[in-house]
């Protein structure tokens, strides 16, 4: 009866390491940043997350490394949106208001803007160019060092 109770104790705990757990992770691009421009909505691929230097290649141009590095503390996401105008109800009788019993909008005011947390994150990936960043570049070297070996071939 003993190794009955250890068996399910065994089946439990493989149900509980099946269960994955989302991971979030800050991507730090300011090593980068001076040195190459990334415009706006560039299509990227991101590789390797689970390896120690995942690959980030950006615009089908620039390869970037990436190391992790552990925050300290905890680092709070957040999203951001506009909040709706704040309206301000007329609070008493006034003999120069025109617009009794209805709202009023502050122009006066900056827009606000609405923050709702999204998560909290442990880790960093800071990137950095890799030795050969331009992707274009280095395809064109590779194919010339083919086209050179090809050349001293005999046939």
């Amino acid at each position: 009866m003993m190794e009955d109770n250890n068996i399910r104790w065994h089946q439990d705990d493989k149900r509980e390491e099946e269960v994955e757990e989302e991971e979030y992770v800050l991507i730090n691009l300011d090593a980068v940043t001076d040195l190459v421009h990334i415009p706006p909505n560039a299509p990227y691929v991101l590789s390797g997350l689970d390896t120690l230097n995942p690959t980030l290649i950006i615009d089908e141009k620039f390869r970037l490394i990436g190391e992790y590095e552990e925050t300290i503390g905890t680092c709070l996401v957040f999203s951001e949106c506009d909040a709706a105008p704040e309206l301000h109800q007329e609070t008493g009788p006034s003999e120069a208001n025109l617009f009794t019993g209805r709202c009023i909008v502050d122009n006066k005011r900056a827009p606000t803007k609405q923050v709702k947390p999204i998560t909290q994150l442990h880790k960093i990936l800071k990137f950095r160019l890799s030795q050969e960043a331009d992707i274009g570049d280095s395809t064109a070297k590779q194919t010339n060092i083919v086209n050179n070996e090809n050349s001293n071939l005999k046939v």
